[in-house]
């Protein structure tokens, strides 16, 4: 039996009616194939992942903690003076702590861009510091800002050493970024800043009126579901209770989404190392008696290889969903097997802004299609005008030298001509570039994105996450049995 041949696009709805596309801004996006049939354990992370913070006012109140202690250890007290703008960093950038420079790289490591304070640094600084030898990122002089917990750091040490170099004051880099690093810490540990977001809750985090839902349409498909956070037992518990406590009646606490609650994880080191997990009894940790965990209950620490062991389930029968590229996917990926779904917060701008540049960014595409078709005449002409040459050398004096001799003026205006149009092309290029990265972000352009390249943090993405999305309540849209296929990759010759 013949089968039968499809036609496509199809000329109308399959199913009847018109179908509901999910917004591109809340669609989860995909890097390689996961089938969500074949998972068995589906864990999150909690802060921005199912907690999703108000990033201004978070970074805000980093802001302000942290000058308060680093006055604390000597620095000026205008610092609380100081204008610092939250809006300047983003994910992926690069702090070089020897020099006070804030850049962000391609994925093959080459810097781009880069600021010192808020000022640019020119092209010729970039070029000599860091393309004219081998970059390593990863050696103490360097710090990724990989996380949007530390986006207030890198607005700090901006505002910071802009705020110096104006008094002409003098200023040891490499000690700034350490002083501001234990000072966040440290505002951190004794309840500074953890304590005011417990306050006033429904200021710093966005409650998903749909996260309670996208849990429980797991759960109803068979999943079960863990929690895995660093965020200590007293501090999830509220933050949960704030998502989740009264959100359905199906649950009468959110610890009953969750087969398992892990609290005080320290990742990444939970993915690398073999600290014992523990069990919470009131207030009190004790020895976990049971070989496999039981629902209902919280531990505390552990580590990725004895909670397999006691869920009884193997690496790719779990998905982990989390925020923190290092300590969430990056690490889980490397060193387990692990499905991966990485919630990038930045997303729905990064989508909307893709949007309002679609026309620029055909344009630049033409405009680079047209810079290859210049290129390939000059070098057409050029090889003609130097060939015309040769034969003008070797001409006598007669008729043929004279016409070759004018051959050769109109070839040389022709290779005036494409050698013009191709200045005129590359500066259009760099315009629409400079106007398309302004639409993404003022100061670094795309996030996931630099020149032609991924950005460094965008190559993480692409090779650790199987798939993201800008919030865990997206997959309320897809079914919890969903197969997400990844686009067919495609090499240059292809295109």
């Amino acid at each position: 039996m013949q089968a039968e041949q499809l036609i496509l696009p199809f000329p109308q709805p399959v199913g009847g009616g018109e179908p509901r596309a999910i917004p591109k801004a809340r669609r989860v996006f995909v890097n390689r194939n996961l089938r969500l049939a074949g998972v068995d354990w589906i864990g999150f992370d909690m802060d921005y992942t199912l907690a999703i913070y108000d990033q201004p006012e978070m970074d805000e109140l980093s802001i302000q903690a942290t000058v308060q202690k680093l006055v604390a250890r000597g620095y000026p007290e205008w610092l609380a003076e100081v204008p610092y703008d939250t809006e300047f960093p983003i994910r992926g950038l690069l702090i070089d702590k020897r020099l006070g420079h804030i850049l962000k790289m391609d994925r093959y490591k080459v810097v781009h861009r880069g600021h010192h304070g808020f000022a640019p640094l020119p092209r010729e600084t970039i070029r000599a510091l860091y393309q004219h030898k081998k970059m390593r990122p990863q050696s103490p002089r360097f710090h990724f800002i990989d996380t949007l917990y530390a986006l207030s750091e890198a607005a700090l040490y901006a505002g910071i050493i802009s705020a110096f170099e104006t008094r002409d004051l003098e200023l040891d880099f490499t000690k700034l970024f350490v002083d501001i690093r234990e000072s966040i810490d440290e505002a951190h540990r004794d309840g500074t800043i953890l304590d005011t977001v417990l306050a006033d809750l429904p200021r710093f985090v966005q409650r998903d009126p749909d996260l309670a839902a996208t849990l429980h349409k797991f759960r109803s498909a068979g999943k079960k579901l863990f929690l895995l956070t660093n965020s200590r037992w007293p501090y999830t518990d509220k933050m949960m209770t704030y998502l989740l406590g009264d959100a359905m009646q199906e649950y009468p606490t959110w610890r009953h989404y969750f087969d398992i609650a892990i609290v005080a994880a320290q990742k990444p080191a939970f993915f690398q190392e073999r600290h014992p997990m523990l069990e919470r009894a009131g207030d009190e940790l004790v020895p976990i008696t049971t070989p496999h965990l039981e629902r209902g209950k919280v531990y505390e620490g552990g580590n990725l290889h004895e909670l397999e062991a006691r869920l009884g389930v193997t690496g790719d029968r779990v998905l982990y969903v989390g925020d923190h590229i290092y300590g969430d996917i990056l690490r889980s990926k490397k060193e387990s097997a692990w499905r991966t779904a990485m919630i990038i917060q930045e997303m729905e701008a990064e989508v909307s802004a893709h949007g309002v540049c679609e026309d620029d960014l055909r344009l630049l595409d033409l405009l680079g299609d047209a810079r290859g078709k210049l290129e390939d005449e000059l070098r057409y002409v050029q090889a003609r005008w130097k060939d015309l040459g040769r034969r003008i050398d070797a001409a006598s004096e007669n008729p043929d030298k004279r016409a070759l001799e004018a051959d050769r003026v109109r070839v040389k205006r022709g290779v005036d001509r494409v050698r013009g149009l191709l200045r005129e092309t590359e500066r259009q290029t760099i315009l629409l570039e400079a106007s398309i990265d302004q639409r993404f972000h003022r100061y670094w352009g795309p996030l996931l994105k630099e020149a032609n390249e991924n950005s460094s943090f965008g190559d993480q993405v692409e090779e650790y996450a199987c798939v993201y999305t800008s919030r865990v309540s997206n997959l309320l849209a897809y079914s919890p049995l969903q197969y997400f296929r990844s686009p067919r990759d495609l090499l240059p010759h292809e295109l």
